[in-house]
């Protein structure tokens, strides 16, 4: 299968760690985990400063501080350890439908009263 937004010859079958470094350093993204100094995503003894970011689509997720945000994503005013972050949007985010989704369900309803 060929994906458009990958470079020619590119597959995301059974790769998909390699699929995903390649959209990040097509969009021009270092990712996260790559940093130096720092530990990985997964490691348990992170000492990174995360922010809250969202979406258009009011979802959410975490960033490293110091980074630029990604494109599409803006700050929410929100920033501390990781568990704090992550704390924060459990505490927030209680509809894990995307804005356009919660939208269209909600005309629909609209519509059948």
């Amino acid at each position: 299968m060929r994906f458009p937004f990958l470079p020619r010859g590119s597959t995301a079958k059974g790769r998909p760690e390699p699929v995903f470094r390649a959209v990040a350093k097509r969009i021009g993204q270092l990712l996260p985990f790559e940093t130096e100094n720092h530990m990985g995503w997964n490691e348990e003894e992170d000492d990174r400063v995360y922010k809250v970011v969202v979406n258009h689509e009011e979802q959410y997720s975490i960033w490293p501080d110091d980074r630029e945000n990604p494109l599409g994503w803006k700050d929410v005013g929100k920033s501390g350890t990781k568990q704090e972050c992550l704390d924060y949007i459990k505490e927030v985010w209680t509809d894990m439908r995307p804005l356009s989704l919660r939208k269209k369900m909600d005309e629909m309803e609209r519509e059948r009263e």
